[in-house]
């Protein structure tokens, strides 16, 4: 499945076939080599992505547990400890912020973004305003956010971000998730996709199938093939190049109260067979969440996948942010700053050899 190399506008009211190189003329900018080159530098060999982009309320809730209090200069003080560390641009390409986080400084009075430019390490952008409630659907959220995010782009590209994140949530249940959720959600990650596109974000598009529940892996996996099937039916009709898209994807496994949890070579094979049958081979990277794993074992899930199959079409990546961040925040609640910058530098190397195949559990 391949997305064409023609793209539509409407103008008028008709919808109108164009090439790329007309975008210009019809006021809209997307560069097709630029989307690329960012994408592929997202998924550098040996590289992933720190998803640091916690809203205030999910940055209270981490902070509560550690005992610090959550405040803009709390929060500022930690994230310069994500940002400023030492070497990180080893293993990570880029760090999703979260829009206090992009317009703050160090210390020093050096912005957020300058030091990641210095480091090569891409800034990137939470752009979604939050799940909210679907509409006649209990229990089902909805991403929204699209009001208003042309110009929301326009701003964040003027501070430095490159790319763009979008998270939607799929709950598995009784009778869950309904086609409307599904529907809902992989329109709004589309429509999402197009705007960034249109001004030159990549955008990562995110479809976490929650590991809240009792469901064995085999449910996973049907809902998982499910949204990815509808994701990339919208993405196609909005037209969204998908060389210049990552996708960032929950792992197939069983939810966390199941009684039967599965080993970690039934999780890779899983969820590499459900990548085989949903994602374009045209995309040029998946990157996964850790999504209520823990350090190790979204490392070592991520590990085998790579070691196991040498063969995919896509760059197979981490975009974790607990399972990086908790021993951090663990040590930086503690006044710990330096233990605090080797642990994320530990956690970002081990994961960045996983992304090779080439981690294994002596070395943690």
């Amino acid at each position: 499945m391949l997305l064409h190399d023609n793209y539509y506008v409407i103008i008028g009211g008709c919808k109108v076939k164009c090439f790329a190189e007309s975008y210009e003329k019809l006021g809209l900018n997307m560069n097709k080599e630029v989307l690329k080159s960012i994408a592929e530098q997202m998924v550098a060999k040996g590289k992933g992505i720190l998803a640091a982009d916690e809203s205030n309320p999910t940055c209270k809730k981490r902070f509560d547990s550690v005992g610090v209090e959550c405040s803009t200069e709390t929060r500022r003080n930690y994230r310069q400890i994500l940002i400023s560390t030492e070497n990180i641009e080893d293993h990570l390409s880029g760090i999703i912020l979260f829009d206090e986080t992009i317009r703050q400084k160090t210390d020093d009075d050096k912005p957020f973004v300058s030091v990641l430019n210095e480091k090569n390490i891409l800034p990137g952008i939470k752009v979604d305003t939050g799940a909210k409630d679907l509409a006649l659907h209990p229990r089902e959220k909805a991403t929204e956010g699209l009001e208003g995010l042309r110009d929301r782009l326009a701003e964040y590209r003027e501070i430095g971000a490159s790319f763009a994140k979008w998270r939607s949530v799929i709950t598995i249940g009784e009778n869950l998730p309904s086609q409307a959720c599904l529907r809902a959600n992989a329109h709004g990650l589309a429509r999402y996709a197009a705007l960034c596109q249109e001004a030159n974000f990549v955008p990562i598009v995110e479809p976490e199938v929650l590991i809240n529940g009792d469901h064995n892996i085999e449910k996973c996996y049907e809902v998982t093939k499910k949204i990815l099937k509808e994701l990339y039916k919208e993405l196609i009709i909005q037209d969204v190049y998908l060389e210049g898209t990552i996708l960032k994807a929950s792992m197939v496994i069983a939810g966390n109260k199941c009684p039967v949890q599965n080993t970690p070579e039934e999780i890779a094979d899983m969820t590499v067979k459900c990548l085989k049958e949903c994602v374009p081979t045209n995309v040029p990277g998946v990157m996964f969440l850790s999504g209520g794993q823990t350090e190790i074992q979204s490392t070592e899930h991520l590990n085998l996948m790579n070691s196991k199959y040498k063969d995919l079409p896509w760059k197979l990546s981490f975009s974790y942010g607990r399972a990086i961040q908790s021993p951090v925040l663990q040590a930086w609640a503690n006044g710990d700053d330096d233990n605090a910058k080797d642990l994320l530098r530990k956690r970002i190397k081990m994961n960045g050899l996983a992304t090779l195949g080439q981690w294994n559990k002596d070395m943690e």
